[in-house]
């Protein structure tokens, strides 16, 4: 997709200008407008928002100026757009922002300034969200679809945004719990190799990349679509799951910070025999990480996605690749891998983590509406 086939309203005043002069919590002088990423005042008035949201919901903030420009820089618009509301004198003081993650599927950004009075901050979402709706419209009228789901989060116990996200239609449909195990310099050899390895009739490798050329260090395509088609598969039948092309998936990861192409594995069927061709083999499961970062510590490793095929499961395939990324972190010198899982799945996946050492740091929510496309 490039950005001339976006499917967003560019101009957020066209949508929710008129909301923003008239609205009666507004102060005189407010205005919407979009981001300049190349503005550093710009940049660090996003990151302060961001921050502050976090820390206010979790305890502690760990956001950088390179997660926003994951949503505001001008890749990011391909499949992005952004809303600002500024005070008189032009300070950024709530941030929206609509990605186009999937068909059917847009996420929504709402944050806004921790220090605004009960009234103003209130207001400032319900023009964020009114934005939202329309921009719902839009990608859904571009997909030819009747009805486009808006999904968005809180942390638990913010109640503030709980309490906004109510009054305007949404619903709260899900609970995630976030979590972390820690790793020790001990467990580099939890795994034999965390470039290949065989146990139990599987074998788990990293995804193969070239060695020379204009194409080293990148990967093979055809393990990259191996992992993409594994994970629609695994995740199919899994709490709003959304069918995402190949290109959106890889685009889409690729814009984290933390992507690395050396974090990506597969597992894939050996047999038993003892001699086995790699055209032969089965991919049955995968896994995705990517590095987290602090600013006053060590990194750590994020499984962001880990999927095995149902007719693989009961055989080891999702814990042989946590073990390896834990390896993983271990051989770099990290302290930790953390994941999300829903904390109402059927899967068994709470329990199976919870027997490897993984323990919940906080907890998340989505929140839904569903939008009529007119």
């Amino acid at each position: 997709m490039t950005s001339e086939e976006s499917r967003f309203e560019t101009d957020p005043g066209a949508l929710v200008g008129d909301l923003v002069d008239t609205h009666p919590a507004l102060p005189s002088g407010w205005h919407v407008g979009q981001p300049d990423p190349e503005d550093r005042f710009d940049l660090a008035g996003l990151t302060r928002l961001l921050r502050d949201h976090e820390r206010q919901g979790r305890g502690w903030a760990g956001s950088s100026v390179e997660d926003v420009l994951v949503e505001v820089s001008a890749p990011a618009l391909r499949t992005r757009q952004n809303l600002v509301i500024r005070d008189a004198d032009g300070a950024i003081r709530a941030w929206g922002g609509v990605h186009d993650r999937a068909g059917g599927r847009m996420l929504l950004l709402d944050i806004v300034d921790r220090g605004l009075d009960d009234d103003t901050a209130r207001a400032c979402s319900e023009v964020i969200i009114e934005w939202a709706v329309a921009q719902a419209r839009s990608v859904g009228a571009a997909r030819g679809l009747s009805v486009q789901q808006i999904d968005t989060g809180t942390y638990a116990d913010d109640e503030r945004q709980a309490g906004w996200l109510a009054d305007s239609g949404f619903t709260r449909v899900r609970t995630w719990w976030q979590m972390s195990r820690p790793v020790g310099a001990e467990e580099t050899d939890l795994v034999p190799s965390t470039q290949s390895w065989e146990g139990r009739g599987v074998r788990f490798r990293r995804v193969r990349a070239a060695t020379s050329g204009v194409d080293a260090g990148m990967p093979d395509e055809r393990d990259l679509r191996a992992v993409h088609d594994v994970l629609e598969e695994a995740f199919r039948d899994h709490f709003n799951s959304w069918e995402e092309t190949f290109e959106e998936f890889v685009h889409r990861i690729r814009e984290s910070p933390g992507h690395r192409w050396d974090h990506w594995w597969l597992a894939e069927l050996v047999g038993d025999d003892d001699v086995h061709e790699d055209a032969d083999l089965e991919p049955v499961g995968a896994l995705i990480g990517t590095v987290s970062h602090t600013n006053d510590g060590p990194d750590g490793s994020y499984v962001a996605y880990l999927g095995v095929r149902e007719a693989a499961r009961g055989r080891g395939v999702a814990k042989g690749l946590l073990r390896t990324i834990i390896t993983d972190a271990a051989s770099r010198g990290r302290d930790r891998v953390g994941l999300e899982v829903d904390a109402d799945s059927e899967t068994g996946a709470t329990g199976l983590y919870e027997s490897m050492g993984w323990t919940t740091s906080y907890v998340t929510e989505s929140w839904h509406r569903d939008v009529p496309v007119d």
